[in-house]
């Protein structure tokens, strides 16, 4: 079936980006409004217009580069704190020294933490340390000495800047374990995908050829005893993991695996259960079915189809080529339930997790891992000497909605 797959990118960093890209022109306009209210008390105000004039343009000029981690560059950070450090020496040029003993707003005032965020956003904790030592530098400077409001005012920022950029570091770290994780998940549902195909179609090859080798003996029987030695190191590597993780990147991992949602084609429509489970009826398989359509979404219907398939073969295989099945279907307001029961002498208790264990995945993948892939459950029933039933079950997907794996 054909799908398609709508990736979705995710980080934790772009809403920072964003916001700082706001706050920069918010701040911007509060500094040249703040000027203009006191441009009377400036005692070089021409000054203080010139910086205005560089800072209204550098600001607009540079929003694509606070866009992204990528496209901030470490010449325009330098850049870009340049400026604010030049911003607040060329205050005490620009204004009057009434003004900033009094404490008066540097030039650029709030503005200049923009520029330590920015620091803060892109490296780290420490990038935000040496940012925000360089401007409290120069707000000591151009203080003449550290004044109360101008040591509240720095230690305000040095904290709030470090704190932010550990707060990125801490989240690209969470962002890069995400990746992994869903890295591994994928690779496992893959290995299992892999695993129940190989189960389904080689392995019984390749144990048929083993017992009828074992029967007509000579040439035979040394290709049945060489099937069954393929046949046992096949089954070590499907249990031990067939699928090695792929060393893709946590970006690629983050658009590929977390984020993709298969829907089916729009030219397919839903099937219908019954034409896929009418092929395992004969003498020996009983199928009874509602008298109406079961429509499943593709998917699912040839997912549950192959789980009755698999719960067969284990019938002939356990009990016996002329063992008698029945299966049974029931379509249910919410959910389908398909019923697989034989007339053998049932599962000894712990014999599924022994098989497991010795590599013979069908009930762990071909049934119970092909019904949890599509979101639903296999329920094992067995009693000894009276038979063993598989009850399968899947829930029906609100009408309109895509499957989603």
């Amino acid at each position: 079936m054909a799908k398609r797959e709508r990736v979705m990118r995710m980080s934790v960093e772009q809403p920072l980006w964003r916001a700082l890209t706001a706050y920069r022109v918010l701040t911007m306009f509060y500094a040249i409004g703040l000027f203009s209210t006191a441009y009377g008390e400036f005692a070089r105000p021409w000054v203080a217009v010139a910086f205005f004039a560089v800072l209204l343009v550098w600001t607009l000029a540079t929003l694509p580069r606070v866009a992204s981690a990528a496209s901030c560059t470490k010449r325009f950070l330098t850049a870009d704190l340049t400026i604010a450090l030049a911003g607040i020496l060329l205050t005490r040029v620009a204004d009057a020294s009434s003004r900033i003993e009094a404490g008066g707003p540097t030039l650029p005032s709030i503005w200049t933490a923009g520029s330590v965020l920015a620091f803060a956003i892109k490296g780290g904790w420490r990038w935000a340390a040496f940012a925000s030592t360089l401007v409290a530098a120069a707000n000591i400077v151009e203080r003449g000495a550290p004044t109360r409001d101008t040591v509240h005012n720095v230690i305000l920022v040095w904290v709030a800047s470090i704190a932010i950029g550990y707060v990125v570091e801490v989240a690209r770290a969470s962002e890069r374990t995400l990746a992994r994780a869903l890295e591994i998940e994928a690779a496992t549902r893959e290995r299992e995908r892999l695993a129940r195909d190989i189960h389904d179609s080689v392995l019984q090859v390749l144990a048929m050829v083993q017992r009828r080798g074992a029967v007509l003996g000579g040439e035979a029987g040394e290709l049945g005893r060489m099937a069954g030695e393929q046949e046992v190191a096949l089954r070590t590597l499907v249990s031990g993991g067939l699928v090695p993780v792929s060393r893709v990147s946590e970006d690629a991992a983050l658009g590929a695996l977390v984020r993709a949602v298969d829907e089916p084609d729009d030219d397919e429509g839903p099937l219908d259960l019954r034409s896929l489970l009418a092929r395992y009826a004969c003498a020996r398989v009983t199928l009874s079915e509602p008298g109406a359509p079961v429509p499943l979404a593709p998917a699912t219907a040839r997912e549950l189809a192959d789980a009755v398939g698999a719960a067969l073969d284990n019938v002939r295989r356990h009990v016996g080529e002329s063992a008698r099945a029945w299966i049974l279907v029931e379509d249910e307001p919410d959910e389908v339930i398909v019923t697989v029961r034989d007339e053998g002498p049932g599962i000894p208790e712990g014999r599924l997790a022994q098989a497991e264990g010795e590599g013979r995945l069908g009930v762990a993948l071909s049934i119970r891992g092909r019904l949890r892939d599509i979101g639903g459950s296999a329920e094992l029933i067995s009693v000894p000497g009276q038979g063993t039933e598989v009850e399968l079950k899947v829930p029906k997907p609100a009408r309109g909605k895509a499957t989603t794996r």
